[in-house]
């Protein structure tokens, strides 16, 4: 019960956060940010249930187009050893085994082509919502800066707004936090039942892609809490 990640409760905490977002900082940018992570879980869930499901049509191709191979080349092997002189001199018997030994590595190149046909298949379902997504959160904090806090009438013509209080700014900073979190484990279902190194890595750059984030943030709340005055 709790050695895998629950795409449902993933789902549910995405939903509730939404719902957070949403009641603290109504019409925010953020928080149709939030509703796109929503949809993006419940979307990510049905595709590592895909994933897990084994495509026995794909497979079933592959090993019939494999085992069509095996009968032509021994087929030929049995024609052509019935009373055919297969070698006259060593030059001929040189040529034969090259001919065996590239006709072997083109068999096994297009076996593995075959056999791989289902993973490369599923690898078309790619990361890159959730990357984006990640980016995006990364904007919306991008300006929430703690100092401001202290000295507000330091700002340009071009700053932007600043009206959150710091009970705010430290609400805003960790909904971020939170969404990033819910983003790392989102691209954790993707490999829970979906064994690839190409998947797995792309997932593991996710992972450290909103861990960098969630440290910026979380280093701006730490100043917030030090340093900001309480209002």
């Amino acid at each position: 019960m709790f050695r895998s990640l629950d795409a449902e409760r993933i789902a549910e905490t995405a939903e509730r956060l939404g719902k957070r977002i949403s009641e603290r900082f109504p019409g925010s940018g953020l928080s149709g940010v939030a509703e796109s992570l929503q949809h993006e879980v419940v979307a990510a869930a049905e595709t590592a249930r895909w994933l897990a499901q084994p495509q026995w049509w794909v497979r079933g191709i592959a090993f019939a187009v494999i085992a069509v191979m095996v009968v032509l080349v021994v087929s030929t092997v049995v024609m052509l050893s019935g009373g055919i002189e297969l070698f006259s001199s060593v030059s001929d018997f040189l040529q034969g085994i090259d001919s065996a030994v590239n006709e072997i590595i083109l068999m096994s190149a297009a076996s593995y082509f075959l056999i791989s046909w289902e993973t490369r298949r599923k690898r078309r379902r790619a990361l890159h919502v959730l990357r984006s997504l990640a980016h995006i959160i990364d904007m919306h904090q991008l300006t929430k800066d703690p100092e401001r806090l202290l000295a507000p009438e330091k700002g340009t013509a071009s700053s932007p707004t600043r009206t959150f209080t710091k009970f705010e700014l430290a609400r805003y900073l960790d909904y971020c936090s939170e969404m990033l979190s819910v983003i790392s484990k989102t691209a954790a279902l993707y490999v829970q039942n979906f064994d690839d190194p190409v998947t797995l890595s792309a997932v593991n750059d996710v992972e450290q892609l909103t861990g960098s984030l969630s440290q910026k943030l979380w280093l701006k709340i730490d100043i917030l809490e030090r340093v900001a005055p309480a209002n």
